[in-house]
């Protein structure tokens, strides 16, 4: 089943657009993502201990878990445990989260979901309109590193309508383990190694890993001709795929001149695309990412054939025949 309902947050202007603040991630094994059903949002819930369904096999973090089903009635209030707590940063609403997770229906026991046979942890926005309220007020406050179970009566998870498509129907509570990998937020940056900047025909650029906007040096000489994409900060993730969502910190400035045109560092928002969306706006991006590890900053120099070419956004700094200077910084991947 397709993901559904996952919001893109501050796209970056001029190169790619998105209808509306939804889409497909681009990935035709996906799963039913937490999305939320309903526009509006119910009253803040009030938070209980329990009652939740043993966790009975997969009990390490990080390994699927076996949840029993669910008996007597569950609470009409949201029930939240930390099954196993993380020592890493508290999430804060409007972060994003990294997590793998599995989803059950508390009544069956019937598994809707789960991100684990996928070998694909979901990341998402904890943040009104982004997923189900029973995450963003259940997961709000935990630690990375944590193992999180929750059940959630269908005011704070899909509502009265259910989830047909899910099998999940308006009347039916829903338990969640969730575990909490990693979170990001607009003072997130690269965290790998420095790597030696020894061609001075590129721009330097800085290794400072404090979510600050880095700086960035464009030589007075004649651009490249030809696509660059250079480590500055070479992370140990794992390798991103052409048909994959970035999460990301960047900006876009203009070799003739330096002038930047476009960046989330400093701005209080983090970028998120698919690169095979950017494939068709601006393909030497797309190009210069692929293959570059998670956790990295990302020098990409793109000439005018793969960026804009003669047809750059109206209104802005970047010319006809612009070569397009980006530095990346890779937080996520889905």
């Amino acid at each position: 089943m397709r993901r559904r309902s996952l919001l893109f947050a501050a796209v970056p202007a001029g190169l790619v657009t998105l209808a509306g603040c939804g889409g497909s991630s681009g990935h035709s094994d996906a799963g039913v993502s937490p999305s939320p059903s309903a526009p509006s949002a119910p009253p803040p819930p009030k938070i209980v201990d329990g009652p939740l369904p043993p966790i009975t096999a997969g009990k390490r973090f990080g390994e699927k878990p076996t949840v029993a089903k669910g008996t007597g009635d569950p609470s009409k209030n949201l029930a939240v445990r930390t099954v196993i707590p993380g020592r890493g940063r508290a999430v804060a609403e409007n972060d994003f989260i990294q997590a793998n997770y599995l989803g059950q229906i508390w009544d069956t026991g019937k598994v809707f979901d789960n991100s684990y046979d996928r070998h694909a942890p979901l990341v998402m926005q904890l943040a009104q309109g982004s997923l189900i309220d029973g995450w963003r007020y259940g997961l709000t406050g935990r630690r990375t590193g944590s193992r999180v179970q929750i059940a959630v009566p269908p005011t704070w998870g899909y509502g009265k309508s259910g989830d047909p498509q899910a099998g999940i129907k308006g009347t039916d509570t829903l338990v969640f383990v969730v575990d909490l990998i990693d979170s990001f937020n607009s003072k997130s940056s690269a965290r790998g190694r420095a790597v030696p900047q020894n061609d001075h025909a590129l721009p330097r650029v800085g290794t400072n890993t404090d979510g600050a906007v880095p700086t960035v040096v464009v030589p007075h000489t004649a651009a490249p001709d030809k696509l660059v994409s250079a480590y500055v900060l070479e992370g140990d993730g794992p390798a991103l795929k052409a048909d994959q969502t970035v999460l990301c910190q960047f900006q876009g400035l203009v070799w003739n001149g330096g002038k930047t045109f476009q960046r989330t560092y400093g701005s209080g928002r983090l970028s998120q695309f698919s690169l095979s969306q950017m494939q068709q706006t601006v393909k030497g991006l797309a190009q210069g990412l692929t293959g570059k590890k998670v956790g990295s900053r990302v020098l990409v120099v793109v000439p005018p054939q793969l960026g804009y070419g003669d047809n750059p956004p109206s209104g802005g700094p970047i010319g006809k025949g612009a070569t397009l200077v980006f530095t990346v910084d890779i937080l996520a991947a889905m």
